[in-house]
């Protein structure tokens, strides 16, 4: 995907692992960046030095024809496979260094703010412990210290039932911290490094990560002693971060093909050579992708193939392994469906086009074709994941653009299985917000999640699914004077050019914001790929709320914030949709006196990227300053070239533009080919030199083209990671840098960088 793109599976999984692994990796690679106006200044003090010119792209003509229309793309050449090629790395290192020359001037403001987003971090703090078996694991941080440690406490009382109010015991009569891996220490070799996956053995003795030390997402597996942390076996190499354990002396995992989809799922024997594991399925469509779940009971592991909009399982017995795969669901045009296990009973979710938001069914293990309805279908309710218990079903819905949990109680293991009893709703108390799903214990009638809104920290909740009791068990601590009281969320509804109606959420201080026009304001995009961008908490944000600004999302066709239509009205034949969706919040939020054009400011991340590289080709006018991170901006070049990692796969979202009536529609749109002589906002453009999901090249030669064309001398900055990929830099305070750094270009958007003192 390009957003999420190249992830081991398709966008649309509704497995519970995968639906929260997106969520989470979306809020912590999302950044609300933007770039500066050029020549600004604030009494004696020149905002951009401009003794030093932008560099100029060479040009070197490469012609392309299809259908009888000739494009010519002089910056072609910037695409180098092997990122090696040292003219394009000479280039690359000059847009680094003009737009360190341009910045130089505001380096008091960015480390003001820098200091100001990591005063507000509780630096040595701990994740909300997690109960499995005989022990609490969590993550903790260190004070000054970039990465986490993973660690586990021995549980006291091992035989008594879980409850909401559990708390791990700590102080000198605790049972001992253990660490079980240290990310500074593995850390210290590398400029980048990120755990993919940590996978605790079902009888906790051993522990499988897979690390990145690169930022190109191909991933190493190491396998542990819990206790002693002495490596087990060999490490699997080329791999990727979808992995579990088959049982306490296997692991299954996937890798990818040349063009990087995940195509194989394979079964490793720990203390056996990988050149040995067995190749348990090998998808050869190019345009599926593989990817593992594992069912909450750990009693099966399912192996899904999928498309855009197809998905089929087969399911692997644990405990018999060398049995291989078997069918679960099978392979049928236009059916998606992801799977759980409980009892004698598959639970399976599925989704056709009939059933746009899905149903939820069970079978019997010895007859899957003999299935139930347990959840019908409804055309205003998503059902968008599951989670089962032993006693319990807990469903993950969206209903008027907010998600909500309900539950069912479960008749006993053996029963008959034909009806869902209860249908206990979860309350929230903010009027828009995000929940994601949490690991739990499946023998447990306590369900955690996840919540956080725009004015609310990350919080972990434990809820008793009998009495419904819920008990805050974490919420992050907001140095600095943080009080959520001072600040105001709302959704308000914009309407677009065909009379649709789309939601914008927003956040503001209420004490600063004046709701005149003359309020600054940060709209954020994205609208791809199904993908929700529910309203959450950032507490780098606050250094732009806290000086008066409005932060806003619109919730664009092409995402799933409403539902399967909503993502199916911004996608192929429709993706302008999602275009004027966005045009049609900026223009409701000036009209309501949220800002005017002179303090719009607007971020799109990856598909998002293009969504404001669209944007500003069609009404440049409409905004002052834009961020393009990791921008999926040449995409008819790209959608063109299946040799690009997943392009195939990426036909049902976007078109084959092999095919004439998607070629030319694609190139009505794309950011690169659209470029025209007109005047365009100031513009910050992002990218990594290792990047998978979306080559360098295209922002590299988004910005060539720009400052080849424009016809103004507004900022136009291009700032390429050279050691990272798609979601940039790996340390948690290098993340805050960069958000103080694209902070530091709002400020200069709208003026209003102070003098040195």
């Amino acid at each position: 995907m390009r957003g999420l793109r190249h992830l081991p599976s398709a966008t649309n999984s509704v497995t519970l692992q995968t639906f929260h692994f997106y969520t989470k990796l979306f809020k912590s690679s999302s950044s609300a960046s933007i770039s500066p106006r050029r020549n600004l200044s604030v009494g004696a003090c020149s905002l951009f030095p401009s003794n030093m010119d932008p560099p100029i792209a060479n040009k070197v003509k490469h012609e392309m024809e299809m259908f009888g229309d000739v494009r010519i793309d002089n910056y072609y050449w910037l695409r180098d496979d092997s990122r090696s090629d040292p003219h394009v790395l000479s280039y690359l290192r000059e847009e680094n260094a003009y737009t360190d020359h341009l910045m130089s001037g505001t380096k008091h403001l960015e480390e003001q703010i820098y200091s100001e987003i990591r005063g507000r971090l509780k630096e040595d703090d701990i994740s909300a412990p997690f109960r499995r078996g005989a022990y609490y694991y969590y993550s903790r941080t260190l004070e000054g210290k970039e990465y986490s440690q993973h660690c586990r406490r021995r549980v006291v009382n091992v035989g008594t039932e879980a409850s909401v109010y559990d708390t791990m015991p700590t102080g000198p009569d605790a049972p001992p911290e253990h660490v079980l891996l240290d990310e500074n220490a593995k850390a210290q070799e590398h400029a980048f490094y990120t755990i993919g996956a940590f996978k605790v053995s079902p009888n906790n003795k051993l522990v499988a990560y897979a690390e990145d030390t690169k930022g190109d997402e191909i991933f190493t597996v190491h396998v542990i002693d819990a206790e002693s942390r002495a490596p087990v076996g060999k490490p699997l190499a080329g791999v990727t971060s979808d992995l579990e354990w088959a049982d306490n002396n296997a692991l299954v995992y996937t890798t990818r093909d040349e063009i990087l989809r995940p195509d194989k799922v394979w079964l490793h024997k720990l203390g056996t050579e990988q050149s040995l594991d067995i190749c348990l399925y090998h998808e050869k469509d190019d345009m599926f992708s593989v990817d593992l779940a594992v069912s909450e009971s750990k009693k099966f592991l399912f192996v899904e193939s999928a498309s855009k909009i197809t998905r089929f399982v087969f399911y692997l017995d644990i405990s018999k392994p060398e049995d291989g795969l078997v069918v679960l669901t099978p392979r049928l045009d236009g059916i998606d469906t992801s799977a759980s296990h409980r009892g004698n009973h598959f639970f399976i979710k599925r989704r056709s086009d009939e059933c746009f938001n899905s149903e939820i069914l069970a079978c019997p293990l010895d007859n899957t074709s003999a299935t139930t309805v347990l959840l019908p279908h409804k055309p205003s309710v998503n059902i968008q994941a599951m989670q089962l218990f032993s006693d319990h079903l807990v469903v993950y819905q969206r209903e008027n653009g907010l998600p909500k949990i309900t539950i069912y109680n479960l008749p006993a293991t053996g029963e008959p299985l034909d009806r869902l009893q209860g249908g206990r709703v979860v309350d929230f108390v903010d009027p828009i917000y995000s929940v994601d799903p949490s690991e739990s214990e499946f023998y447990s009638c306590i369900l955690r999640f996840d919540y956080s809104s725009m004015k609310t920290p990350p919080s972990v909740y434990d809820y008793d699914m009998n009495s419904g009791i819920s008990v805050l068990k974490k919420i992050d601590v907001v140095l600095g004077g943080f009080d959520s009281g001072n600040y105001l969320t709302e959704r308000q509804w914009a309407t677009s050019a065909d009379g649709t109606k789309v939601p914008i959420s927003i956040v503001y201080r209420k004490d600063l914001v004046k709701l005149d026009g003359s309020d600054p304001l940060l709209l954020y995009g994205y609208g791809s790929y199904e993908i929700c961008i529910d309203p959450y908490f950032k507490a780098s944000r606050l250094s732009l709320l806290d000086r008066g600004f409005i932060f806003a999302v619109a919730h664009v066709r092409g995402g799933g914030e409403m539902g399967r239509p909503w993502y199916e009205d911004g996608k192929l034949l429709k993706k302008k949709n999602t275009f004027t969706d966005f045009i049609a919040c900026a223009e409701y939020l000036i009209e309501k006196k949220y800002c005017s054009k002179e303090k719009l400011c607007i971020e799109g991340r990856s598909a998002g990227g293009l969504l404001v590289g669209a944007v500003i080709n069609m009404r440049p006018d409409l905004f002052k300053a834009v961020v393009a991170g990791v921008p999926f901006v040449d995409v008819l070049t790209t959608m063109l070239d299946p040799t690009i990692p997943l392009t195939t796969s990426e036909w049902m979202e976007w078109g084959d533009p092999r095919k004439e009536e998607f070629y030319f529609y694609m190139k009505s749109y794309s950011p690169v080919d659209n470029i025209t002589a007109q005047n365009y906002p100031a513009i910050l453009v992002t990218a990594g030199l290792n990047d998978t999901r979306v080559l360098y090249s295209e922002p590299a030669k988004f910005v060539a083209k720009l400052r080849d064309t424009k016809t103004d001398d507004n900022t136009l900055l291009f700032k390429c990671e050279l050691g990272a990929g798609h979601f940039s830099k790996s340390g948690r305070f290098e993340k805050l840098q960069e958000d103080a750094f694209t902070y530091t270009f709002i400020m200069k958007a709208l003026n209003m960088v102070p003098s040195i003192p």
